[in-house]
C-alpha cells in the first residue's frame, strides 16, 4: 500500500471488535480490516469458524484472536471487553453483526422468536453501543462503530419481518448515537448489505424468492462477501472516513435505485 493509500485506509497499530466476526459477512470485513493492518478480535459462538478465519488472517500476515460472550448481557459485553483491552492494549473500532433471521408468516411469528431475533439483531448492539460507546467517551481519542443494517431496515421487504423491525431499529439507533457522540469524533455509520447469502438467510432463499431478488437487483447477480470490505475499511479509517457519521453505506448492487 502507498504512503498515500495508507494514511487514507491504514489501520496499522488499531484494534478492531467485531461481533459476529465468525460469520460470513463479518468474517470477511474482519478479514479485510486485518489486511489493512489492525489487530482483529473476532467475537462468535464457534470456535471453530474463528479458527479458520484466523488461519486465514495470519496467513495473509494479519493478526486475529477469539473471544466469546453473552451478547444478552451488558456485564458479560463489559468484562468482555476489559478482557480485550488487558491483551490489545485499547480499541479503536467496533463492529456489530450478529444477526438472526426467520421467514415465518406474519400471523404465525411465535413470541419466544419474535424475542430471539429481537435480542440478537437489536438488543445485542444496543447493549454493545452502551459499553463501547462509553469506553470510547472515557478514552476521550474517538472511535468507529459500525452496526449492519439491512436493505430491509430501509425498504418494506416480505416475508422477514421481525428481521426487518430489528434492523430499522438499529438504523435509527445508529443515526442517533452519530448525533450524540460526533462532538466527541466518536462516529457511528451503518453499513447496509443489499442481498448477499449468508448463514441466517439461506433459508429464506428460495428459488422463487431468488428470482425475485434478480429481478430487482440491476447487476443481476447477489453481493461477495469480500465486496463489504471496501466500504467497511471507509467508515472504519480516521483517514478516509474522518468527517462520515450517520450515514447509511449501501452496498447492494443497485437493489435500492430499482423500482420497475
Amino acid at each position: 500500500m502507498s504512503d498515500y493509500l495508507n494514511s487514507l485506509f491504514g489501520l496499522n497499530g488499531k484494534v478492531a471488535v467485531v461481533i459476529g466476526g465468525t460469520g460470513e459477512l463479518c468474517g470477511a470485513m474482519a478479514e479485510g480490516l486485518a489486511k489493512a493492518g489492525a489487530k482483529v478480535v473476532l467475537v462468535g459462538r464457534s470456535l471453530e469458524k474463528a479458527e479458520a478465519r484466523i488461519a486465514r488472517i495470519e496467513e495473509a500476515g494479519g493478526s486475529a484472536v477469539f473471544e466469546s460472550a453473552d451478547l444478552g448481557s451488558k456485564a458479560a459485553i463489559a468484562e468482555m471487553l476489559d478482557r480485550i483491552v488487558a491483551s490489545q492494549g485499547g480499541v479503536d473500532i467496533l463492529i456489530n453483526g450478529a444477526g438472526a433471521n426467520s421467514p415465518t408468516p406474519f400471523l404465525e411469528i411465535p413470541e419466544d422468536e419474535y424475542d430471539r431475533i429481537f435480542e440478537i439483531n437489536m438488543k445485542a448492539v444496543f447493549l454493545a453501543c452502551q459499553v463501547f460507546g462509553d469506553y470510547f467517551l472515557k478514552k476521550g481519542e474517538g472511535g468507529s462503530i459500525i452496526n449492519v443494517g439491512s436493505m430491509s431496515g430501509l425498504i418494506p421487504l416480505s416475508r422477514v419481518f421481525t428481521y426487518s423491525a430489528t434492523k430499522a431499529a438499529v438504523h435509527n439507533l445508529s443515526k442517533n448515537l452519530a448525533r450524540e457522540w460526533a462532538p466527541h469524533n466518536i462516529r457511528v455509520n451503518t453499513i447496509v448489505p443489499g442481498f448477499f447469502p449468508a448463514e441466517q438467510n439461506k433459508k429464506v432463499l428460495t428459488e422463487e424468492r431468488v428470482s425475485q431478488i434478480m429481478g430487482h437487483t440491476p447487476m443481476k447477480r447477489f453481493g461477495e462477501a469480500k465486496e463489504l470490505v471496501g466500504a467497511t475499511l471507509l467508515l472504519a479509517s480516521q483517514g478516509a472516513g474522518s468527517f462520515i457519521t450517520g450515514t447509511e453505506m449501501v452496498v447492494d448492487g443497485g437493489y435500492a435505485a430499482m423500482t420497475i
